[in-house]
């Protein structure tokens, strides 16, 4: 028999993943409250959790809404599932971007020589705006 918080966290998780004829709530009761555990596809964890664990703290935040109503602490603990003997985790971003600096051809350094700025042009606007300023500076007003 499932609760309603159970099917309130299936209803809201299967909604925003591919595989959701995968997903699993389990219910724990605890001195701490009510512990539920999320179990998903592997490539829908992504999903579930979301950019930043914004997802992930957005469903958490509706089960404290829940359990305000039901007089109760609710916990949600989204298991991985990867560890289990699934594929090797893909490495980390640090790791890729070290391996492609090692891949990257060396360029060597060349020595710049530094030229005085040169003055810029300028334009004949420009030399007819000044001198119209300078007009106006010898009006008494």
């Amino acid at each position: 028999m499932t609760t309603i918080d159970q099917q309130f966290v299936e209803y809201i998780v299967k909604t925003l993943v591919n595989n959701p004829d995968k997903v699993a709530v389990d219910r724990k009761i605890d001195e701490k409250g009510v512990l539920l555990s999320l179990t998903v596809d592997p490539e829908d964890v992504g999903r579930v959790i979301g950019k930043r664990g914004i997802t992930a703290q957005s469903i958490r935040m509706l089960l404290r809404a829940l359990g305000t109503k039901q007089d109760a602490r609710y916990n949600l603990k989204i298991v991985n599932t990867d560890e289990e003997g699934g594929e090797a985790p893909a490495p980390k971003k640090a790791e890729k971007a070290a391996e492609k600096a090692e891949e990257a051809p060396v360029v060597e350094e060349v020595e710049e020589e530094v030229f005085e700025e040169e003055k810029p042009e300028t334009s004949e606007l420009a030399e007819k705006t000044r001198a119209e300023l300078a007009d106006l500076d010898d009006l008494d007003i």
